[in-house]
């Protein structure tokens, strides 16, 4: 399980994550940005369909189930991820009714629901998933006491051209001395190119994560953080 750091904001000690945008993320993303300085949103990268963008899972009695965003895709084969715009501005209303059906015997339901209705009620008003995915972030970390700055990509200016350099070239807008990582990234990032620019490269670890209190037959680590929510409500950061 990854380990709260106390964390020195200055250019001699900044952590530093970039990842792309994920709607309702699991546990160990939240995880992931508690441990930086800066969590970069890489929305400029490509949009992928079946990917964790616009749907994640929840628990039900009948097992696992994707709540999904439609999104329109037809002909827009290399559309970025900030360009991915909703198909159905309705969609809210159909995944409050999945949380409802399957959270509602949850020991926290009555205490965190209002939170959760009012964050799909105010995301449904966004047109991109990138927007969506940025105000249910950006509200669960608060909701978790998590205060690490979450910024853009477009933010800045990406001018090099490579999977790993453009990372070093973020890194290096940011003034960052350490890079986290997912640890699926060592297949294929080239670790030297940060140390030739004196950033340290680092990976998470997502093992020997506790269990808690959780509907609907055996547990599951790798679903939605509103998981852990309705059954932990705000104990929830005990667990990541």
């Amino acid at each position: 399980m990854l380990r709260v750091v106390i964390r020195i904001n200055n250019k001699l000690s900044k952590k530093v994550s970039i990842s792309q945008s994920n709607y309702i993320p699991w546990k160990g993303y939240f995880d992931s940005i508690a441990q930086v300085d800066e969590f970069v949103l890489y929305d400029d990268m490509q949009y992928t369909k079946r990917d964790w963008r616009n749907r994640n899972k929840i628990k039900t009695p009948q097992g696992l189930k994707w709540m999904s965003i439609p999104v329109e895709v037809k002909g827009k084969f290399f559309q970025k991820i900030s360009d991915t715009r909703v198909s159905d501005q309705s969609w809210h209303i159909s995944h409050l009714d999945l949380i409802k059906q399957n959270y509602a015997k949850s020991d926290y339901f009555n205490e965190v629901f209002p939170f959760i209705e009012n964050l799909y009620q105010s995301a449904s008003q966004f047109e991109t998933i990138s927007k969506i995915n940025h105000h249910f972030i950006k509200s669960i970390c608060s909701f978790l006491h998590i205060d690490t700055k979450i910024s853009f990509s477009s933010d800045y200016n990406l001018l090099e051209e490579g999977k790993t350099e453009k990372l070093v070239d973020l890194c290096k807008q940011l003034n960052a001395k350490e890079y986290f990582s997912g640890p699926a990234a060592k297949a294929y990032m080239d670790e030297l190119l940060f140390t030739n620019e004196n950033i340290k490269v680092s990976y998470y670890d997502y093992s020997g994560y506790k269990e808690y209190s959780q509907l609907h037959g055996d547990f599951k680590h790798g679903v939605s953080i509103l998981d852990l929510i309705f059954n932990e409500g705000g104990n929830a950061r005990n667990f990541i």
